[in-house]
């Protein structure tokens, strides 16, 4: 501890990111990265950006990414807020749409960065308890009128990979029509018919806030780039935070780079299906070595072996180069959440538990 700190960084308990080690032949299964990368379009079009024009600051309001994200999904520029990465945005909707005075509510089983915002800003919050079986029940969220100061959650959750039905994140938006209700949508991309991007709602509730990331589905972790959707006067809220944070979150690599994944719409389509399929064979080949595996609509899978510890399990892969992460947290301590690789990666994960569960 600094003499030095103010004395809110006393009080921090930081978000804690997945490892990042350097083993030769890694099989990286602990981050839910995408095994395909990015599209080739995308790198052609950073290698043209990197050129005379870095001596130059970007576009500080992204307005050609802008255009672009707001065409894929049916809305106007206006309704998009663009970021460094989807954890800056959420941050940036905490800070400008939950500091009320009142708890924001949010699962107690989900993505733990979200009580680390509530704590760094000063916001009260309430974790509602999942169900037995890791699914949201909405009903739980309902609370006298001006008693909550909103809503967030996980569609898919993370890390159980649950998806909510489409009517249920609209009953939430019923519930608190004065509070926002914020859909951090970071996995819908991998939900099939199972999990539908609630964008499609924005219209009909000013206080939706969706926010998406093109880590994940788009294979862009490295570039870092996120965004939200929503009514122009969230996204107005969203915009003076960040221009009184910092004006130029993107950079021009990361403008052109997420500008041409969204123009590569079929290379995003062909990678999210081959995710899928793989992510059905990782399931039914756990399930084979006696795991029980939550129903997942995201790029990993939630398991539990009702006969061996997760964290002494997780230990032993990492000791053959394989990554895969566990939380030591009450509720899911025995449970490894393990990202979907290619097949080959599942495959040598799948052989090496094989060996460890051996009688």
């Amino acid at each position: 501890m600094s003499r030095f700190w103010s004395p809110l960084v006393t009080q921090l308990t930081p978000y804690v990111a997945g490892e990042q080690p350097r083993l030769p032949g890694l099989v990286k299964l602990n981050t839910n990265e995408s095994p395909y990368g990015p599209a080739p379009e995308v790198l052609a079009a950073i290698a043209q950006a990197n050129a005379d024009a870095l001596r130059l600051y970007p576009d500080p309001d992204a307005g050609e990414l802008r255009r672009v994200i707001a065409a894929h999904h049916g809305v106007q520029p206006d309704q998009v807020f663009v970021g460094n990465g989807s954890d800056e945005v959420l941050a940036h909707a905490f800070h400008a749409l939950f500091q009320h005075g009142l708890p924001v509510l949010m699962p107690d089983v989900s993505y733990s960065f979200y009580p680390v915002y509530c704590r760094l800003y000063g916001i009260p919050h309430e974790q509602v308890p999942v169900r037995a079986d890791f699914g949201i029940d909405v009903r739980d969220y309902a609370r006298p009128a001006g008693t909550v100061g909103g809503v967030v959650l996980a569609n898919p959750n993370a890390p159980t990979g649950i998806a909510l039905p489409l009517a249920d994140i609209e009953a939430l938006l019923h519930q608190h029509p004065d509070r926002v209700v914020l859909v951090d949508e970071a996995y819908v991309d991998f939900g099939g018919e199972s999990a539908v991007s609630a964008v499609s709602l924005i219209g009909r509730h000013p206080n939706l806030l969706v926010v998406q990331t093109l880590s994940k589905s788009r294979g862009l972790a490295g570039l870092r780039v996120g965004y939200a959707l929503g009514h122009a006067d969230l996204i107005e809220g969203l915009a003076r935070v960040k221009d009184s944070f910092n004006s130029y979150p993107l950079d021009r690599l990361a403008q052109a780079g997420a500008v041409a994944s969204f123009q590569a719409d079929a290379y995003f389509r062909q990678t999210c299906a081959r995710v899928m399929q793989s992510r059905e064979r990782l399931v039914a080949g756990l399930c084979s070595l006696g795991f029980d595996v939550l129903p997942s609509a995201a790029n990993f899978v939630f398991a539990t072996h009702p006969a061996h510890d997760a964290g002494a399990l997780a230990q032993r892969l990492r000791a053959q180069a394989i990554l895969v992460r566990h939380f030591k947290q009450p509720r899911i301590e025995p449970f490894l959440r393990i990202s979907v690789g290619t097949d080959a990666e599942c495959a040598r994960l799948l052989d090496a538990l094989g060996v460890l569960l051996a009688p």
